[in-house]
């Protein structure tokens, strides 16, 4: 049975071996020259004691993560800015009225991994609605960016984590959309 909690400290050295074992390999499947950097064990430790690590644990074994940040964690790379940016631009409908998108009603959230052999059996969306839960006492809305390319990250979330597109946009020659969900 699979067990949805909330990471400790002591799933850093888990987590340290998943990121580094599957961060590139998730993006080479979309294209070869990709690269991605693994989250560090001061940075899962923020995450932990800071932020949001959602897990999905098969008899004790991680199977499944996502992340969910407040926006200052990753603020200083320059693609969460352009994000910050457009946010400011869009509103929506939540629950009957129309709201503006901010750095304070808002998170950033993934990324999201699950094992290969897991994949396909409902984890994802279990995995998310569990986070979501987490999040909705602090947060009106996820937001969420996936590469043009990843057109089975983007196809997960519109159909089972219920995001919605909000923008599509361009940033250093690759294309993402930009996608938010009212939790």
């Amino acid at each position: 049975m699979i067990n949805y909690r909330l990471a400790n400290l002591a799933d850093v050295a888990p987590l340290i071996v998943l990121e580094r074992t599957h961060v590139n390999a998730e993006l080479a499947q979309a294209d070869p020259n990709l690269q991605g950097q693994a989250l560090s064990s001061a940075q899962l430790t923020q995450l932990i004691n800071q932020h949001w690590i959602m897990l999905a644990e098969d008899d004790g074994k991680i199977v499944g993560y996502v992340i969910a940040t407040h926006w200052s964690f990753f603020n200083n790379q320059g693609l969460y800015r352009n994000i910050l940016n457009r946010l400011a631009k869009l509103e929506c409908v939540h629950p009957s009225s129309f709201v503006n998108i901010s750095e304070k009603n808002s998170c950033q959230y993934g990324p999201i991994w699950i094992e290969a052999t897991y994949r396909g059996t409902g984890i994802f969306a279990e995995l998310v609605n569990a986070l979501y839960r987490q999040l909705s006492r602090h947060f009106a809305f996820v937001v969420a960016y996936i590469a043009d390319e990843n057109a089975r990250s983007f196809a997960a979330h519109t159909k089972y984590a219920n995001m919605q597109v909000m923008d599509f946009f361009s940033y250093q020659q690759r294309d993402y959309y930009l996608l938010l969900k009212g939790i």
